[in-house]
């Protein structure tokens, strides 16, 4: 019991302090309703379909999209209540009844709701196109990630030639490096070549026959297609040449599936790491799993800067508040925020200590290994030693690259396109924020599997681990394993419309007949005839393009 109580008394923790008043859907659920017949509102739905068809002649795509939209939910309510009991803290056992798919629909009965097509065209050659979109990233690797992952399908809905997207070296993260020298540009081209036509530079003819320079202009964020037709095509047919400027959330959330799918070709498929970068992140992975069969992957988030802008008070006493409120003062538009306030609504990253406890609560043992990605750490050694203390296996990409990570510590999103493959790798992944790089693996680790991805419930932690030396170890245990549930990606926390896409993929999860669910040894991704069976399932998906990454 002495043990036990020593992790929640550890000297370098922090108090936390908010209470959550929150409305959980599963709680929702459980209370009696009279059920719904989802066949039968979508077999009416269906009925006046056709009855519309055969009065007017036409196709009622509205009502089918919405109707097909309903069906996808049903998916997954049909899992409602899986969280009930204890679950795998290493995988999820239910993953196995969806996968990932993001296969272009040539079906007439797929319509995009903003064009005339009925369906998905071939993309249009730059010669027939209505001119060429520049693209200019902004912030980190992985908010730029989400730029161009968008950038594709607004190129699409232009029907416009993209010109590979410049990447942001002037922002926090001061990285000079180019789009190939992060990703493979060649991969990229012709990976989405049936989908929008990419080159790498405006030709220098055309350039030089233009009488005016490119239109520069910047997007609201979160536009719908309707704005890009409305507001941005006339502008490009009219100048030829436009460049988007701090283009990152510059699409809407929400838009049809095909192209939600496109997003997902895009981030999923097309963006491929250089070899290099590819190289030694999957050396990594193997010196990992040299050492263990399966390992947890932390992304930490504890830079000072970062818990500056927060304005969260992180327990460092006079210190601290003094240290980060005269980095808090680079911002001239931020105002004074109440630090518990701030912790109320969830919006302060864990400790590392605090990750290190939430782990050990939902049952990972003290010998589990673990990889921690990060960039600077405020407080350094000081802070980290009491993960370490909790999880002594404790290995970072400096601590296994040795010389070989020698060629990219001057470059930052080289570095973090590194921690971005050991933590996609990993068996579980953990964050201690809810930043881009966690949503966007949180997104990509749906798509690859649902594999196991643990996101902290902050808002009710924190008034846990104010309360923690009021109580012994197991009621503490028993309640992170309560506020959890619901936070460790199972497919069940998927949604349509839930909070980004680029975290909750939707669209591009299907569902698994149950004819492969049934038999285990076929369903179970985790046997080795599953492991086929997936194998065969992505051949299915994607045969051409899957064939180009076998030659490649």
């Amino acid at each position: 019991m002495s043990d036990k109580l020593a992790l929640l008394q550890h000297p370098g923790g922090s108090l936390l302090s908010h209470k959550r008043e929150c409305c959980n859907w599963r709680s929702f659920a459980a209370q009696p309703r009279k059920p719904i017949s989802w066949s039968l509102i979508c077999g009416l739905m269906l009925f006046c379909l056709g009855m519309i068809s055969l009065f007017t002649g036409h196709v009622a795509s509205d009502l089918e999209w919405y109707s097909q939209r309903l069906m996808k939910r049903r998916s997954y309510f049909k899992l409602e209540g899986i969280n009930k009991g204890p679950i795998d803290i290493w995988q999820s056992d239910y993953a196995k009844y969806f996968y990932g798919c993001s296969k272009r629909s040539l079906s007439p009965n797929q319509s995009l709701k903003f064009a005339d097509s009925s369906f998905m065209p071939v993309a249009i050659r730059a010669r027939s196109s209505n001119g060429y979109l520049l693209i200019a990233a902004s912030g980190g690797l992985n908010q730029q990630r989400t730029g161009i992952s968008d950038a594709v399908v607004v190129a699409r809905i232009l029907n416009a030639t993209l010109v590979i997207p410049e990447l942001d070296h002037r922002s926090y993260w001061k990285d000079d490096s180019d789009f190939a020298k992060i990703f493979d540009v060649n991969w990229f081209i012709s990976y989405l070549a049936k989908d929008v036509t990419i080159v790498r530079r405006v030709p220098d003819k055309f350039m030089r026959s233009m009488d005016k320079p490119p239109y520069t202009m910047r997007v609201p964020r979160k536009s719908p297609p309707e704005y890009y037709l409305d507001q941005v095509l006339p502008i490009l047919q009219r100048r030829s040449v436009l460049q988007l400027t701090k283009f990152d959330y510059r699409l809407a959330n929400n838009i049809d599936d095909e192209l939600q799918k496109l997003r997902c070709r895009a981030n999923y498929h097309a963006l491929r790491f250089t070899k290099p970068i590819q190289e030694l992140g999957q050396k990594l992975v193997t010196r990992m799993r040299a050492m263990a069969n399966r390992f947890i992957a932390v992304h930490l988030r504890f830079e000072p800067d970062m818990l500056a802008f927060s304005g969260c008070y992180f327990g460092g006493g006079d210190k601290e508040r003094n240290e980060l409120g005269e980095i808090r003062k680079r911002w001239e538009t931020l105002t004074d925020v109440d630090a518990d306030e701030e912790r109320r609504r969830g919006r302060c990253p864990l400790t590392p200590h605090e990750v290190g406890l939430m782990l050990r609560a939902l049952g990972f043992a003290n010998d589990s290994y673990i990889y921690v990605a990060s960039g600077e750490i405020y407080g350094g050694e000081e802070t980290l030693r009491p993960l370490r203390d909790l999880f002594p296996n404790f290995y970072t990409k400096e601590m296994l690259a040795n010389e070989d990570l020698k060629p990219f510590l001057p470059f930052s999103s080289r570095l973090a396109a590194i921690d971005y493959i050991v933590c996609d790798e990993s068996d579980v992944f953990v964050t201690n924020n809810n930043g881009n790089m966690a949503k966007i693996l949180a997104g990509r680790r749906r798509y690859m599997g649902h594999k196991r991805t643990i996101r902290p419930n902050a808002k009710r932690f924190g008034p846990l681990m104010m309360e923690r030396d009021e109580m012994d170890w197991d009621t503490f245990a028993r309640k992170v394993k309560a506020f959890q549930k619901g936070f460790m990606g199972e497919p069940d926390e998927m949604r349509p419309g839930r909070g980004e896409f680029h975290e909750y993929p939707y669209s591009c999860i299907c569902e698994r007949p149950l004819s492969d669910v049934v038999d285990n040894k076929r369903g179970d991704p985790r046997s080795e005839q599953g492991n086929q069976g997936l194998r065969e399932r992505s051949k299915e998906e994607e045969p051409a393009l899957g064939a180009k990454e076998n030659e490649a």
